[in-house]
């Protein structure tokens, strides 16, 4: 197949990038050359913004199999995008979030409610309060542009090496290390992330049987406990003892540390169920996930280089 992905270079597209010419297809990429722009030398690149009409003016006139948008944070974006090739590729995959979901105790599905993007949020910028709205209305555009030819993926926290935010590699650090390790909340709570690996190649795999709707990508495959995942990490890097610090959540909260963002993986119960998310019907498509454990070690590794 011929497929063009925007973006490319950052994470998740760097990784469909190595998944996609492992499969053996051919990859065009298009973004601004501005991040990690001697990656892939050997793959064509177009260069644009596409923000901009001049930048998405440059995709004129030529097709492909199928588009990976893995950088569209505004409707807007999808919409100048797919102005252009809508009638000129067959299939597109857009990568969303999970963060599409309402913050609530119970886990969503695929046919939960998403947050509304209402005229009060602000569209030229993505705040922690308009990003799951902002992503929502993207997916509603994709697919009244391209009914029945548009695949959305609703990833969860996406883990593994390159990842830039440090937020699953700040766990295996800490562990890694020994010592002191926070042990936050309600330890029984679930946790949920997804191997970029995994991610990727179940997207490539999706894409190539022309798959199309809306889809959950999380994991693990069974439900995981906070407890559970610590001490996998323990066995799994700790190179000297391990002193778990238990800190309730009231502890926390009252010391107004931001969830999720500055302690990774750690939600307040009442608002968890980002964690208890569906991927029932990403299973049943063929998603493989990879042992907890590969992921710790390598992604420990790869930060180590």
């Amino acid at each position: 197949m011929r497929i063009l992905i925007i973006g490319g270079t950052l994470f998740v597209g760097r990784h469909l990038v190595e998944a996609a010419r492992e499969r053996g297809h051919e990859v065009t990429l298009f973004n601004r050359g501005k991040t990690n722009p001697g990656l892939f030398p050997e793959v064509g690149a177009i260069v644009g913004d596409r923000r901009t009409d001049a930048g998405l003016d440059s995709l004129k006139g030529r097709t492909w199999d199928a588009v990976i948008d893995t950088s569209a944070y505004f409707p807007r974006d999808v919409q100048g995008l797919l102005d252009r090739l809508a009638e000129r590729i067959e299939h597109y995959t857009f990568i969303s979030s999970i963060s599409v979901y309402a913050p609530a105790d119970a886990g969503p599905d695929e046919e939960s409610p998403v947050i509304e993007l209402t005229s009060e949020m602000p569209r030229d910028r993505v705040t922690g309060e308009n990003y799951g709205a902002l992503k929502g209305a993207a997916e509603e555009v994709a697919r009244g542009m391209m009914p029945e030819r548009t695949l959305v993926v609703r990833p969860g926290l996406i883990v593994g090496p390159h990842d830039p935010t440090d937020r699953f590699t700040w766990w295996t650090t800490h562990v890694g290390k020994g010592g002191d390790v926070l042990a936050p909340g309600d330890l029984s709570e679930p946790v949920q992330f997804i191997d970029v690996r995994d991610l990727a190649g179940w997207t490539l795999e999706m894409i190539e049987k022309g798959a199309t709707g809306t889809y959950n990508a999380a994991g693990p495959a069974q439900p995981l406990s906070m407890r559970e995942f610590i001490d996998v990490a323990v066995d799994t890097l700790a190179e000297k003892s391990v002193d778990l610090r238990k800190v309730s959540e009231e502890e926390l909260l009252a010391a107004e540390v931001a969830p999720y963002t500055e302690l990774p993986l750690w939600i307040p119960a009442a608002s968890n169920g980002m964690s208890r998310t569906s991927i029932e019907r990403a299973l049943s498509e063929g998603l493989h996930l990879r042992p907890l454990e590969e992921t710790l070690s390598d992604t420990l590794e790869w930060f180590r280089t």
